[in-house]
């Protein structure tokens, strides 16, 4: 029997693939046990976990357990994948049945080095293979059937678990990765986590760690309408702001209760914790169950109490030790419901989309010299893509602007506005940031109803000139003009026929940052190592001074001028080294916060220029423009307020004219087909001074 079992084997693999052996009925039942067993093996591998036949005893596994299984340092560790040696068809590890089907060793040996390995991406002494699982799928439309998706081809990245289509973009990938100083991996796959309801599609939890804050992901977390616990990687630069903001106050008031309205996965209110331990009280809410459970399994994994509902199951090696370094409570509720039950003094509004329907409840019971801190999302409606749906959701006519991501921060923070007015409270903007993904907007809570007549005296229409693209704040008054377009600057429309400009609005006509809220972030990212958000806030400094970042120096700052905010004095708890400087006498301490509010009274008429111009959008045709930081340099030896923006990188935010930046542009321009300026120009002379500096 022993001597025609071997025959057979041999006789298998001299035959080719398409061929079935029929000649007795026992041998077709065992094939038929060997390709049933050996699509479990399949379906195994798509789980990270490599099982193997029920009659083989032991089965080589992957590199490491934490990592996907396309990832590998060798190509014999591929090979391990599957036993290449046994008897029989093989199903590839990489590949589901429909795409490649099982084969002999040989061929499935071939397949694996010119499909797999052949196109890895190395990494650290790792490769990553190219994968065909169904880890990745082609987004089908909402009303198609999910199970006809088409499959991607993808690699698993080392570093962050996240799943890239094309090889380049992996190679782009990984050196942001590099950059950043992420060499090593920051997640684990693993298949030991106990979960209350199985994974959907038996697909296992990624651990990713941010911020020294570890929290489980579902594998598809990064696709909102397949998940509920939704977690965007992009997003870290908005909690890390969000973070600072808190930090920020939890100097003032100790402790301080803060809510983050939407947990899904709950990284952010366990930052929170983590960081801030006893100064903070946090609350993570959620509506879904599901969130709710992973709520509470990501602080059993950070050994953080967690309190309300009932406990989550103990997971080995994560669960909550005797001592826990934080307690978080988590609560399943509506945001609108828990905002109206209860008062808190930070509140953090993230929803999926616009978060105009939960303002009111925000601004409800949020205490006085709170903190209301908002992300919206809906890019679409706020960058002017969706006219229609900006107009029903913000009750603002906008059109495309080369300002439009200032014009988004505004007609958010309108929308603060009117909800806090509409509960007898006014605002005071602290900080509002639009990128590419989000808008965040960071306002200070000011009680009683002169604060709210205060805050919705700001809110203007905007004319804004089509041709020129000048803009200006309508005047305030209820008082009919006969003509609107002598408050613009230009002269388009004596120029141009018919009507030039349009009237955008109502929005916040106001400051947007705050420079002594700014400074004191900027401490709290140094404190908390948060080295990917310091150019930003520097630069957001920058802009709230109007100034460069030459003349920008972050110490030596008094710590009054942080303390006085919208006219009202804000008491901090103040560190011994500040008590030494500012310790000088009694009379002093109670003559000084006057005297800064005094100083603040004089300077309104210093208005933060609203809005920046486009260095290339308003570029002379046939000139060569100086460079952006000479150009800076040259406005204001003109006489103006210059600095950069965060909203574009080409943008000078300036209190000059569209026409005096242009004069000024002109001047300092180079015709492209000459090195140097001609000696005669019509309308702008350049004297030899500027020849010098531009030959510097």
């Amino acid at each position: 029997m022993a001597e025609l079992k071997e025959g057979d084997t041999v006789q298998l693999h001299q035959e080719d693939a398409n061929i079935k052996v029929v000649d007795n009925p026992v041998k077709m039942q065992a094939a038929s046990e060997e390709e049933s067993v050996q699509l479990s093996v399949h379906e195994a591998t798509s789980t990270d976990v490599v099982k193997t036949e029920h009659h083989h005893e032991q089965t080589p596994s992957t590199t490491s357990s934490e990592r996907h299984v396309s990832i590998q340092s060798t190509l014999e560790g591929l090979e391990m994948l599957v036993d290449l040696n046994g008897a029989g068809r093989k199903s590839c590890p990489l590949c589901p049945e429909e795409k490649f089907k099982a084969c002999y060793s040989h061929k499935l040996r071939r397949h694996l080095q010119n499909l797999h390995w052949k196109v890895y991406v190395e990494f650290e002494g790792q490769r990553m293979c190219i994968c065909h699982l169904p880890c990745r799928q082609m987004k089908s439309s909402l009303g198609s059937d999910q199970s006809q998706a088409r499959l991607v081809a993808h690699y698993h990245c080392v570093v962050c678990s996240v799943t890239i289509a094309r090889k380049t973009d992996m190679i782009s990938h990984l050196k942001r990765h590099i950059n950043k100083g992420e060499t090593e991996a920051s997640y684990s796959g693993t298949s030991d986590v106990l979960c209350e309801e199985p994974v959907p599609g038996g697909q296992v939890y990624e651990i990713m760690k941010e911020l020294g804050t570890n929290v489980q992901l579902m594998p598809n977390h990064n696709t909102p309408q397949k998940t509920d616990t939704y977690f965007n990687r992009k997003m870290k630069t908005n909690r890390q702001l969000v973070f600072c903001s808190l930090a920020v106050l939890a100097e003032e008031r100790s402790p301080l209760e803060c809510l983050d309205a939407f947990g899904a996965t709950g990284i952010m209110g366990l930052q929170w914790a983590k960081h801030l331990r006893n100064a903070v009280k946090v609350t993570i809410n959620d509506i879904n169950e599901a969130c709710v459970k992973m709520i509470k399994e990501n602080c059993h994994l950070n050994h953080i109490r967690a309190e309300g509902g009932r406990a989550p199951r103990q997971v080995e090696g994560t669960g909550e030790s005797d001592n826990p370094i934080a307690t978080v409570e988590v609560s399943k509720m509506d945001a609108n419901v828990i905002m109206h039950l209860r008062a808190f003094d930070y509140i953090h509004l993230d929803p999926f989309g616009t978060s105009v329907n939960y303002l009111d409840a925000a601004f409800r019971n949020v205490r006085n010299l709170g903190i209301v801190s908002v992300t919206s999302t809906d890019t679409g409606s706020l960058y002017s893509k969706s006219l229609n749906v900006t107009l029903r959701h913000y009750g603002c006519q906008i059109v495309r602007t080369e300002y439009y991501r200032e014009l988004a921060a505004r007609m958010v923070v309108a929308s603060i506005a009117r909800a806090a007015a509409r509960c007898n409270k006014g605002i005071e903007v602290l900080l509002a940031v639009a990128l590419e993904h989000f808008v965040l907007v960071v306002v200070r809570v000011l009680r009683g109803p002169t604060q709210a007549d205060e805050s919705a005296k700001k809110l203007r229409q905007l004319l804004h000139c089509q041709w020129c693209e000048e803009r200006v704040f309508l005047k305030p008054g209820s008082m009919v003009e006969e003509n609107l377009y002598r408050q613009l600057p230009c002269q388009c429309h004596g120029s141009m026929p018919g009507k030039t400009a349009v009237e955008l609005g109502p929005l916040w006509s106001g400051s947007l940052f705050n420079t002594g809220f700014l400074r004191r972030m900027l401490v709290a990212a140094v404190q908390h190592s948060m080295e990917d958000i310091q150019p930003l806030v520097k630069t957001l400094i920058c802009e709230a001074d109007c100034t460069t970042l030459k003349s920008f120096s972050v110490t030596g700052h008094s710590v009054l001028a942080n303390q006085v905010e919208c006219g009202v004095v804000i008491k901090t708890l103040q560190k011994v080294e500040e008590a030494d400087t500012a310790d000088q006498s009694g009379k002093r301490k109670s003559e000084e916060p006057s005297n800064v509010v005094k100083k603040l009274k004089s300077d309104v008429s210093l208005e933060h220029p609203a809005f920046y111009y486009s260095i290339h959008r308003h570029s002379i045709r046939g000139m060569n423009m100086p460079k952006l930081n000479k150009f800076l340099q040259y406005l204001t030896e003109a006489g103006f307020r210059v600095s950069r923006t965060h909203f574009d990188p080409t943008g000078v935010r300036t209190d000059a004219t569209l026409e005096q930046f242009k004069s000024v542009l002109t001047k300092y321009s180079v015709p492209t087909y000459s090195s140097a300026p001609p000696s005669g120009n019509q309308g702008h002379g350049i004297s030899t001074d500027d020849k010098g500096r531009k030959t510097d």
